[in-house]
């Protein structure tokens, strides 16, 4: 009897040993996970935030593009980022967004400055009133000044009678980045002295923040285009260039320089010698205003507002694949004829083959096709390539970058605009990034309801599933106790 006893305490004690054992290897796994858990979360949040952090919204504003990437991987000199910002008032998306510049470049140093610590430090930078969350952008003797205006832009819909809002972040922060670092800007020459119209609002801001210098001259004071002009453009005259001006444009296109001219039907008729620029070339202009009757190519029932079918090229290639549609109002209908073989013509806008155009201009009454008006189809603009790497684009219409077109084309008329600017002076990466579409809703939850989620999930969850483990060791043993 006592052999049996003394067997049976001798099984329960070698049985207490074993579970002893599991329990203590159990408790081991766990630390090794835990310290191994502990390990990866450490080393994960030392990764850049470009490789934690994944932008699943529609309009990419979480992301950086590849220009961006190309500008700031070319950095050989410091770029201070000065964050204008209170504490407890910095914007998530602007803080993002910064976080993913500062991970690209060692070169990219990004400092906060509380204007309530130093309230005299924007002062050096600009005489604007600098709301939370600006930003200045520094290298060397340069620097840019970034408004928060300029980054969340307000623009009004002409349709709705609202506003759209757009986030331009990631184009002011690289296009001030391109400006502090460039040692020279692409110079674009502006012709005057023909009643050329102003240049639009919009028009003229994304020139500046392009990093294009804008400058003005008249050939009727000067006998040559100046030699530091990357580019010259005539904008919406209203009256004739003169005989020795044209001789002076053509030449400057036929040995390499460049040339854009916007430029349509104007109240007088026909501007003779700026036209028979193209003529030159082979290319005829129709007089008249040209008018849609094919409903899918005007908008807004007005059939002069056209909506031309794009030609893929390197000046309408973003748009297209972006589903952008530019808006030619009250243009001019251009007809490409036999060109030399010296010369590449490529079209860039065509209107569809039911479009015609009203030989009565300005003086339109009535929509429908009367007699005298010239049958389309017509090119609206057109991009011209000569064998001494001249080039010449022409859009054929003086209103089409108007704020208020430019509104209705969602800002694709401005963007077709600067991308023949980038054509013609050599684009710069920071050129060609656009700013970004706010116009969607937000999930929006309470600072209550924010600090509930994160209690639920880092402390209840957590603590409910370790009860769980717990309850289903406890319950093992005493199942391993009781068959005992």
């Amino acid at each position: 009897m006592k052999v049996l006893e003394l067997l049976k305490s001798s099984w329960q004690s070698e049985k207490d040993k074993i579970a002893f054992r599991g329990g203590s290897y159990s408790l081991l796994m766990t630390a090794i996970v835990l310290a191994i858990l502990i390990m990866v979360n450490i080393f994960v949040s030392s990764l850049p935030s470009t490789l934690t952090k994944y932008d699943i919204s529609s309009s990419k504003l979480y992301s950086i593009t590849s220009n961006t990437k190309v500008v700031v991987n070319s950095l050989n000199e410091d770029v201070n980022i000065y964050w204008i910002v209170q504490a407890g008032e910095e914007d998530h998306v602007i803080e993002n967004l910064l976080s993913k510049y500062d991970s690209l470049s060692d070169h990219i140093n990004i400092v906060k400055k509380n204007p309530d610590v130093y309230p005299t430090f924007a002062k050096q930078y600009t005489d604007q009133m600098v709301k939370n969350n600006s930003l200045i952008v520094e290298s060397g003797n340069r620097s840019r000044f970034i408004s928060y205006d300029d980054i969340y832009i307000e623009e009004p819909d002409f349709l709705t009678f609202t506003t759209k809002s757009y986030f331009d972040g990631e184009g002011a922060i690289t296009s001030a980045i391109d400006y502090v670092i460039r040692e020279e800007l692409p110079k674009l020459y502006l012709l005057e002295g023909h009643g050329e119209a102003e240049l639009p609002a919009s028009f003229s801001e994304q020139i500046e923040k392009d990093n294009i210098e804008l400058h003005r001259f008249s050939l009727l004071k000067e006998n040559a285009i100046p030699e530091e002009a990357d580019a010259v453009m005539i904008y919406g005259p209203a009256s004739d260039i003169s005989d020795k001006e044209k001789e002076i444009l053509v030449d400057y296109v036929n040995e390499g320089g460049k040339l854009l001219v916007i430029a349509g039907p104007t109240e007088d008729g026909i501007l003779e010698n700026l036209y028979s620029i193209l003529l030159d070339y082979g290319i005829e202009t129709n007089e008249g205003v040209v008018v849609e009757t094919d409903r899918e190519h005007y908008a807004f029932n007005a059939p002069f507002m056209l909506l031309p079918q794009m030609n893929s090229n390197e000046i309408t290639k973003s748009l297209i694949d972006e589903n952008y549609y530019p808006i030619m109002p009250i243009s001019l209908g251009l007809t490409i004829g036999k060109t030399a073989d010296d010369l590449t013509v490529t079209p860039l806008l065509t209107t569809s083959n039911s479009s015609f155009s009203k030989i009565a201009g300005y003086n339109i009454s009535t929509y429908e096709k009367e007699e005298g008006d010239i049958d389309g189809p017509f090119t609206l603009a057109l991009s011209i390539d000569n064998q001494n790497d001249g080039k010449l684009v022409w859009f054929a219409s003086s209103s089409f970058l108007e704020d208020n077109y430019n509104a209705y084309s969602s800002g694709a008329n401005v963007n077709l605009a600067m991308n023949a600017i980038a054509a013609l002076v050599g684009e710069s990466e920071a050129m060609a990034i656009r700013s970004k579409s706010l116009n969607y809703e937000y999930l929006t939850i309470s600072e209550s309801t924010s600090f509930m989620l994160k209690v639920i999930m880092i402390g209840v969850f957590p603590l409910l599933y370790l009860s769980v483990g717990i309850y289903i060791i406890l319950r093992r043993r005493r199942m391993q106790n009781e068959a005992v």
